[in-house]
């Protein structure tokens, strides 16, 4: 926590010098800033899930319970807060992509991300997207990216936001968040902190034993318009963790896992005629410890420091056409007990286009390249296209290569790394319709995904396990979404967000649905405020998972339905406090998404909310 003191002390005072140095005011480019340009603007064809405030603060600060109750992503978690690993259509844990303001931040070291390593309350928006996205985001975006961004707003502006929670098993939960701004300049800051004894008791009576968790996380953002052609943009994270790994007996040694990552990213906005040019730095750090015994000060370790130098220019053809070339050079130095010392370059080129035919159907295209030592990179294309129909309905439809690098431990494991694995690549297709109709918006798509070169670690002739490029999957589905709001008389206003995802993930020379891919999963969210009051129902069905890649149905893991209730009351003339509760798995389900890794059940959380 030290590391962590010192940080924020610097950032404070780095902040203070940006917001103080200029006072000039001058017209602003635009209100609010989002870094991810991207998600929006070559999405064409793809449904994006944006998690509001409001639905972020009705669920724990983890991500994998953010996203488990509002997205179609499938979470399998070794116990509350422990080891999170995400399925999305049907894919693995590393071929989903995790984004941090535009920047791909799954770990060098086995090319996925912990979600209980990340707390939701340091972003300002948190969003999801199916199916491919290789060409803007790079590797891992197979089935799906989830993005947290950090919001810019060029407006006068002065707020504060205070949540605090307290809840079952002794669980703390305080999330604070300032926006403050002119025309000129803008500054975010999150910082959030998390931690449980995580003690509940288990179906067998027992209590989770060796489950506390807590972690503290900072974000920052800072943005300063120069004149009306330039601005510049600071954004910096720290994520300081320590979960000790749940036992399943007494007899068991008691381990732990600490980890301190930090993010930081500078970036130069450039307006010249038609051209936009967005020059940026990032810097990565990714560093863990894991004990093996809680009482020993022994421990096995990996550090993986990382420099992104990214360019992007654009340039409007016509107020309907668009090119867009992306130059992105990524070095990592990684390190760590099991790895030795290796270093990885990697650059890439990318070219966007998108065009706007009429206002009726617009379309876009893209290719990229990557260049490095350690494999070779396939060449990776999209094809997107969205056509309204008419007024109520609009079809959409993209096709794409994407792929999945080796990772650091794929690669350089002593004695059983393989330098000569080639990349994971998928080819996948995607048809949808959406139609909408005042306040309410149903999407529906289809998809089919052709995986190859898949890496598995087997054993060799030695006996001897190493990674190779082994299986083959297809994967196809469906997924939906819809959302719905009303406003009556009287000011009730009830809103509904709901998702459904059936999939089918399985190897092909065998027809063995994956392992922990469920066919079914679904999720439902309904509010309800009125006057000074608020209500929040949540509802998960996941259906049961096989555990065995034989598919053996005597060690599958049942279905399970999971709800949740909220109740909160604002107070105050102005309703600036808001006081509430909530029941979590209200059903008292038993259940687990790992096998013998219980999950809680019933339990209760008190909340304060408070805006000025």
């Amino acid at each position: 926590m030290e590391y962590l003191k010192n940080y924020i002390i610097i950032s404070v005072m780095l902040l203070t010098l940006s917001v103080t140095g200029q006072e000039r005011v001058f017209t602003a480019l635009d209100s609010v800033y989002l870094t991810d340009s991207k998600l929006k603007e070559f999405s064409t064809g793809r449904n994006l899930i944006s998690i509001s405030d409001s639905l972020l603060r009705n669920n724990s600060a983890l991500l994998t319970n953010t996203l488990n109750f509002n997205t179609p992503i499938y979470f399998k978690e070794n116990g509350l807060g422990m080891v999170s690993s995400p399925s999305f259509r049907g894919t693995s844990a590393s071929q989903t992509a995790v984004l941090w303001n535009g920047i791909n931040i799954n770990s060098q070291f086995n090319g996925q991300l912990d979600f209980n390593t990340v707390n939701a309350g340091a972003y300002s928006e948190i969003s999801v997207r199916g199916g491919g996205g290789s060409i803007v985001y790079g590797s891992g975006a197979i089935g799906g990216s989830v993005h947290l961004n950090t919001r810019l707003i060029y407006e006068d502006t002065t707020a504060h936001n205070l949540f605090s929670q307290y809840g079952s098993f002794n669980t703390k939960d305080a999330r604070y968040n300032l926006n403050l701004g002119t025309k000129k300049w803008s500054l975010n800051l999150a910082l959030a902190r998390t931690s449980s004894d995580n003690n509940y008791e288990l179906p067998n009576g027992s209590k989770n034993l060796n489950g506390g968790f807590e972690n503290t996380a900072l974000n920052v953002g800072v943005g300063f318009k120069i004149n009306n052609q330039n601005s510049l943009r600071f954004f910096s994270e720290i994520f300081d963790g320590e979960r000790h790994f749940s036992v399943l007996r007494t007899s068991e040694t008691r381990t732990k896992y600490q980890d301190v990552n930090s993010k930081n990213l500078l970036e130069w906005e450039s307006h010249f005629g038609e051209f936009v040019s967005i020059a940026r730095l990032a810097y990565l750090e990714e560093n863990y410890k894991y004990f093996l015994n809680i009482n020993s000060d022994s421990f096995s370790f990996g550090e993986a420091k990382t420099v992104v130098a990214k360019y992007d220019l654009s340039y409007s053809i016509t107020d309907k056409l668009k090119l867009n070339t992306v130059l992105t050079n990524t070095n990592t130095n990684g390190k760590g007990s099991s790895l030795g010392e290796n270093k990885r370059n990697i650059f890439a080129a990318a070219l966007l286009l998108k065009h706007r035919i009429d206002p009726k159907f617009n379309y876009e295209l893209g290719f990229r390249k990557e260049a490095t030592d350690n494999y070779e990179s396939p060449f990776l294309f999209s094809l997107a296209a969205t056509k309204d129909l008419n007024s109520l309905f609009s079809l959409n439809f993209n096709a794409s290569r994407n792929f999945r690098i080796p990772t650091y431990n794929d690669l350089y494991w002593p004695s059983a790394g393989n330098p000569d694995l080639l990349p994971e690549k998928s080819l996948q297709g995607e048809v949808g319709v959406a139609f909408t109709l005042n306040n309410f918006k149903a999407i529906l798509s289809t998809y089919y995904n052709k995986i190859t070169d898949m890496i598995r670690w087997l054993p060799a002739n030695d006996g001897v396990w190493r990674p190779v490029n082994e299986d083959k999957v297809r994967i196809y589905g469906l997924e939906s979404s819809l959302s719905w709001s009303k406003k009556f008389q009287n000011n009730h206003i009830i809103s509904t967000n709901a998702t459904y995802s059936y999939t089918v993930s399985e190897n092909e020379e065998t027809g063995y649905q994956l392992i922990y891919v469920p066919y079914h999963k679904a999720t439902v969210n309904v509010s309800y405020d009125y006057s000074r009051f608020n209500a929040n129902l949540q509802f998960l069905r996941v259906g049961e998972v096989f555990t065995r890649s034989d598919n053996n149905s005597r060690y599958n893991l049942e279905g399970y339905n999971l709800g949740n209730f909220s109740l909160g009351y604002r107070l105050g003339k102005l309703e600036k406090f808001e006081l509430g509760g909530r029941v979590n798995n209200f059903l008292d389900a038993e259940y687990q998404s790992v096998e013998n890794r219980w999950m809680p059940g019933r339990n209760y959380t008190m909340y304060l909310n408070f805006k000025l």
